[in-house]
């Protein structure tokens, strides 16, 4: 995003332009044209109100459009997490109220279990797990169900359901 003393003039940026160069294709992608469009515009630093002139409606239907479209590309992002999480030959279910310090032998003893190697210490785990979850993790305390899961080449995936 464009800092607000540094935006462009509405017409000096082109939508298409940053589609195409983007690699967009409204056939494959989970986002209508008119979503990657308004999103295009907005990480390009234009304004709603300037994107509904240009697109000749209301910056109420831009917020909903752009509301919409970002929706999309999170819902996109935990699918592929999903299908990722599928294919992963280390599962690990954390549940709330674990203590974060029990999370690496959880995780070790699986990846054993599986013969898949994991290249990160105990507390390197621990600070990937409590870092990719976000507010499911305070402190110690896993406060929301997270799983882990390990690839075949030791990456490490955190989602919470």
């Amino acid at each position: 995003m464009v800092a607000d003393d540094e935006q462009p003039e509405p017409a000096d940026v082109d939508a298409d332009s940053i589609l195409e160069g983007a690699g967009f294709d409204a056939d494959e992608s989970v986002l209508t044209r008119r979503q990657a469009e308004v999103l295009a515009l907005r990480e390009r630093g234009l304004r709603q109100s300037d994107i509904a002139d240009r697109l000749g409606t209301s910056r109420a239907n831009v917020s909903s459009v752009e509301a919409s479209a970002r929706d999309n590309v999170e819902r996109a992002r935990e699918t592929v997490a999903f299908a990722e999480a599928l294919s992963s030959p280390v599962r690990v279910e954390i549940e709330a109220g674990t203590d974060l310090y029990d999370a690496p032998k959880r995780v070790y003893d699986a990846c054993d279990e599986a013969g898949v190697k994991v290249n990160q210490t105990a507390p390197e785990l621990m600070k990937a797990i409590g870092d990719r979850a976000g507010d499911a993790v305070h402190g110690r305390e896993v406060r929301n169900r997270l799983f882990v899961t390990v690839a075949a080449d030791g990456q490490i995936r955190v989602r919470r359901p």
